[in-house]
């Protein structure tokens, strides 16, 4: 049996290869390298990413923790 490790999570330091921006999703390929795109990109090109990859790792859903607005002692 071949164990299935976790996906490390993204982090600021990781950019979308399309653009530069932070990166949100992971695309694992089938030769097992990886692309990296920003939630915009990401959606912009899902079918092609979900025809082509064999693992998606999608951390967009962070974007919806994000409050409008800083508290006032932070700006």
């Amino acid at each position: 049996m071949t164990p299935v490790l976790a996906p490390t999570p993204l982090s600021a330091a990781d950019r979308c290869d399309r653009c530069g921006a932070r990166a949100y999703l992971r695309a694992v390929l089938p030769s097992g390298g990886a692309l990296l795109f920003c939630a915009h990109h990401a959606r912009e090109h899902a079918a092609a990413l979900r025809a082509a990859a064999v693992e998606l790792h999608d951390e967009s859903g962070q974007l919806e923790d994000v409050p409008a607005t800083a508290p006032d002692d932070e700006r």
